[in-house]
């Protein structure tokens, strides 16, 4: 058997370590921009003949294609997830810096608990791109509740809490527009949109769904979402240190919070300070 140790490249010497004894890389090209590999390996010698290779590569652009429309799915869904959060920025008083630092603790956080609940980098990456659309429902909620600068009474809040479910039809009409319906992790939209008000004890909105029927997702954007209300000044309250926060983070885990996704960001206070510094608020614009 041939093997590839010592000889040539990583992509060589991996090859040799799994047994492979031939490979055929073809280039992939983007209208005319080359943007990747694809490799067949085999585990005999000498088996990409001439008419072998004829049929590989009828296959390998068949491949190629495929990988070019998910690739283009992924930039339009991004591109839309964008624009969304920059139509809800203007309409929403809550700052830009409110959003990137969330969007971090929310990554902060998953990473944290990865290994409990085996979550891949494209599940802690999609997280942490979808995070700032928690609050694109708002987008229906008339100026002069979402805009007020007091607390709302009972009434104005219940139509604030209306925003839950607008997400969530607003995410499905823009997957619709775009043809993105059947984007992985595209669900991870919707219930954050959907279901971060929602309480392990039962008692949130819109659903009154409680504890691990709440997506991981939904209870990781929950956390950093309060983490940064409570820390942030509005006009109506002043910013809370983050020792007060973190108290009543605690008082919270087992309620209304995840006490997992609380855990994760406490035990990383370090990084959440750097992420506080990195994004202030700049009232001056």
């Amino acid at each position: 058997m041939l093997t590839f140790e010592g000889k040539g490249g990583e992509h060589s010497r991996r090859l040799g370590r799994y047994g492979y004894a031939a490979s055929y890389t073809m280039p992939m090209f983007n209208n005319g921009v080359f943007f990747g590999f694809i490799f067949f390996n085999s585990d005999k010698k000498d088996v990409f003949d001439e008419n072998t290779l004829r049929q590989i590569d009828t296959y390998g652009h068949l491949i190629s294609l495929m990988v070019i429309n998910e690739i283009t799915s992924i930039r339009v869904l991004t591109a839309a997830v964008k624009t969304a959060g920059n139509i809800t920025h203007i309409r929403d008083p809550e700052t830009g810096s409110h959003l990137d630092r969330m969007s971090r603790y929310c990554r902060l956080i998953a990473n944290s608990i990865a290994d409990k609940y085996e979550l891949d980098d494209d599940y802690i990456e999609h997280i942490f791109m979808f995070s700032p659309l928690h609050d694109i429902g708002k987008i229906g909620v008339p100026d002069e509740i979402l805009l007020k600068p007091d607390q709302l009474n009972d009434k104005e809040t219940e139509v604030m809490h209306t925003h839950a479910n607008l997400g969530k039809r607003m995410v499905d009409e823009i997957l619709a527009n775009f043809g993105l319906e059947n984007i992985e992790h595209v669900d991870m939209l919707r219930n954050i949109a959907e279901l971060h008000h929602e309480s392990v004890n039962g008692q949130g909105y819109p659903t009154g769904i409680k504890g691990e029927q709440i997506p991981l997702e939904a209870r990781i954007v929950a956390v950093a979402d309060v983490f940064d209300a409570l820390t942030s000044a509005r006009p109506y309250k002043n910013a809370w240190s983050n020792e007060d926060a973190i108290e009543e983070l605690n008082k919270l885990a087992g309620e209304k919070l995840d006490r997992d996704c609380v855990n994760a960001l406490i035990q990383n206070l370090d990084e959440v300070e750097q992420i506080q510094q990195q994004f202030r608020e700049n009232y001056y614009g």
